[in-house]
């Protein structure tokens, strides 16, 4: 029987551990050929190394699989292109990019400074972008479609206390998906997002993650739906926001109300607030 993802070739960034460590032993596990990105420094985005990327390419390898490490930044242009080299080099095409990479900077909005806004917004939203700019430009060339999966979260979704960089990036990160998808139909690339919530070295010591066990809420509940996303199976699905929660796979949706319209004229600030229980609900 065919695997899921057989003769595929995947990019996956951030795959030195955590939720990008289990997309790639996933996708290697399903037959892909992966590309494990990992500039290998800590979740603040503090050092660099090879240590943990090439500690998942010896796990795929010691499993049968095929995989190449690659160590650069998703950070700059540069960077993105390497990636992509790495797996041209490597297996001589793309198929499947996996938007992970990340990191945080958690502070209060009155109390973040420059570096924390930029940082992360560097990695997540600019990362996401230069990868997903060059790897769609090698999916136009070869003609023959593609996957890419990018990772949204639910604090930029919905929002979550002493993480506005951290937010703004992901809330970035679903606009880009919905654009992208758009963008990318003509070429036959689907274009979809993951907004995980799970236990990792990123969350460990997070107040929402007080209590919680791997078991329950652990990255091994992610990975399947990203590879879901990542095969034939979603070859119609584009421009979705797949939230994950341990067992619980759901979707987010913008919500617009039905609204009230005024017979004549603008409306006032006080007839806005006189009608405001109408107009949201």
């Amino acid at each position: 029987m065919a695997k899921l993802l057989e003769g595929k070739v995947a990019i996956v960034t951030g795959a030195g551990g955590g939720i990008g460590r289990e997309h790639a032993l996933y996708f290697a596990k399903e037959g892909a050929k992966v590309v494990v990105n990992d500039l290998g420094g800590d979740r603040h985005g503090g050092g660099k190394g090879g240590e943990l990327a090439d500690k998942t390419v010896a796990d795929i390898k010691a499993a049968g699989g095929e995989a190449v490490a690659n160590y650069d930044s998703v950070s700059t242009r540069e960077g993105a292109d390497g990636i992509l080299w790495s797996a041209l080099s490597k297996f001589g095409k793309v198929d499947v990019l996996v938007n992970n990479a990340g990191i945080l900077r958690d502070r209060t909005i009155v109390n973040m400074s420059d570096q924390d806004l930029n940082l992360v917004l560097d990695v997540h939203l600019k990362g996401t972008f230069f990868c997903m700019q060059a790897v769609a430009r090698q999916l136009k060339v070869q003609g023959k479609g593609g996957r890419i999966v990018n990772t949204s979260s639910l604090s930029g979704l919905i929002g979550n206390f002493g993480q506005g960089n951290y937010a703004a990036a992901k809330g970035g990160i679903y606009s880009l998906t919905r654009v992208a998808a758009l963008e990318f139909a003509k070429m036959g690339v689907t274009v979809n997002a993951i907004a995980p919530v799970a236990l990792t070295r990123m969350t460990e010591d997070l107040p929402m993650m007080k209590g919680v066990k791997a078991d329950d809420l652990g990255p091994q509940h992610i990975s399947p739906v990203a590879a879901f996303l990542a095969s034939d199976l979603a070859a119609e699905i584009t421009g979705q926001i797949v939230g994950v929660q341990g067992s619980k796979v759901f979707l987010y949706r913008m919500e617009e109300t039905p609204g009230v319209s005024k017979d004549k004229g603008a409306w006032t600030p006080a007839e806005i607030k006189e009608r405001w229980a109408e107009i949201t609900r």
